[in-house]
């Protein structure tokens, strides 16, 4: 029996914030993954290792976690004003199943040195020493970030002092401005708050009814109490990974939030959009043990969260979260700027399970609908490694 070879792709495999993926220049994707749809999906779910019935990705480019297992493809920009058009994927890990709903906010870091790096912004853009900005437009939910890109004699300048925790090893500052986040989801009206309520009583049947703010903010996200849930906000990984029941509520009020946020007309559909909502819960500051082992002191906080992605508990927080928290943490009456102590605010700190982030949003209220100009945090990237990826030619 004769297998047909494999092929190889140019890509590379880069770190943004606390997560990896494989980026590819859309031209140099084969001609058939060139446009979306079934072949595209294909070769990605191939190139990551998914599906893998045991949850390891062995057989490709992914980490077996959320945070691993995603995929950039970028182009230049058919929109006007911006350099870069990024496209971001994210690939379950045992299922046929590649996400386009949302963002990834940490991997947005990567993309201006990826941009850069592969020609696909104006040379003449790019100073010689200084910060490169790269106008990106996001193309799964139509919005555009800049990116600050730190330049040295005419290269991006990827080392550096700067720390962020959930990352081992420090690397140069990468600051991002997510312009106008409120995200423009179908069936939510294009609102930030698509109940038009900034706490709504959410009743997830078999579960309870909670008091929840329900946001499009950076990316759909459902926020309730921890302690309405049973938690206090300093828990790990650990503490929620390995307890099937908790993973299935979550997961159930999930569901329901995106339900009553519009975003699904019925529940099975939930299963088909994985990557979004996501599903966090707050409480004021307390002192905990990061994974790393670092003590993080109530004071050193304004508020603890910790998010799920993909059915899990996350390492850290996931850069589109932070959008959404510190949008929120910027209006008062929010479950986030309750747990934060209410009141007016531009920025928050807030605790998460490998440390801390730094997050600030500009706020305003006209006609008592909030909106919010851009909310800014600072990431870092790196390359990892750069050359081919390679896939049996019939993978897709």
């Amino acid at each position: 029996m004769a297998f047909v070879a494999q092929i190889k792709i140019p890509a590379t495999y880069m770190r943004g914030g606390t997560s990896k993926g494989v980026f590819f220049n859309l031209k140099d994707l084969p001609e058939a993954a060139q446009l979306p749809g079934a072949a595209r999906d294909a070769l990605l779910l191939r190139v990551i290792g998914s599906p893998d019935p045991y949850d390891k990705q062995i057989d490709g480019m992914g980490g077996a976690t959320s945070s691993t297992s995603k995929t950039v493809i970028l182009s230049k920009s058919i929109k006007a004003d911006h350099d870069v058009d990024y496209l971001f994927g994210q690939v379950a890990i045992d299922k046929a199943f590649v996400d386009w709903s949302g963002n990834c906010g940490n991997l947005s870091a990567a993309v201006g040195s990826f941009a850069i790096s592969s020609g696909l912004v104006d040379p003449a853009r790019i100073p010689q020493n200084g910060v490169a900005v790269v106008r990106i437009w996001q193309a799964n939910i139509g919005k555009s970030i800049i990116a600050h890109v730190p330049i040295t004699n005419g290269e991006v300048q990827e080392t550096g002092d700067f720390e962020l925790d959930g990352v081992t090893f420090p690397a140069a500052e990468v600051q991002l401005e997510f312009l106008d986040p409120a995200a423009e989801e179908e069936g939510a009206g294009g609102s930030m708050f698509p109940t038009g309520n900034l706490v709504d009583d959410l009743e997830v049947p078999g579960v309870g009814t909670f008091k929840a703010t329900l946001i499009n903010a950076g990316i759909p996200t459902i926020f309730i109490n921890a302690t309405d849930i049973g938690y206090r906000g300093t828990e790990l990984q650990g503490d929620i990974n390995g307890d099937p029941k908790a993973l299935a509520m979550f997961e159930t009020i999930r569901a329901h939030g995106a339900l009553r946020m519009g975003l699904i007309q019925h529940l099975d559909q939930a299963a088909q959009r994985q990557h979004t909502p996501k599903v966090a819960f707050v409480a004021p500051p307390a002192d905990y043990q990061a994974s790393s082992g670092k003590a993080i002191k109530a004071g050193d906080v304004d508020l603890l969260v910790r998010a799920l992605s993909m059915g899990k508990l996350h390492h850290a927080m996931m850069g589109t979260a932070a959008v959404a928290i510190g949008t929120a943490a910027a209006i008062p009456g929010t479950l986030v700027n309750l747990a934060a102590g209410g009141g007016a605010r531009s920025a928050v700190r807030f605790g998460h399970p490998s440390g801390t982030l730094r997050v600030g949003a500009e706020a305003t209220q006209n006609e008592g609908d909030w909106t919010v100009v851009k909310a800014i945090m600072s990431r870092s990237a790196r390359v990892l490694m750069e050359g081919w990826v390679r896939v049996p030619g019939d993978s897709f």
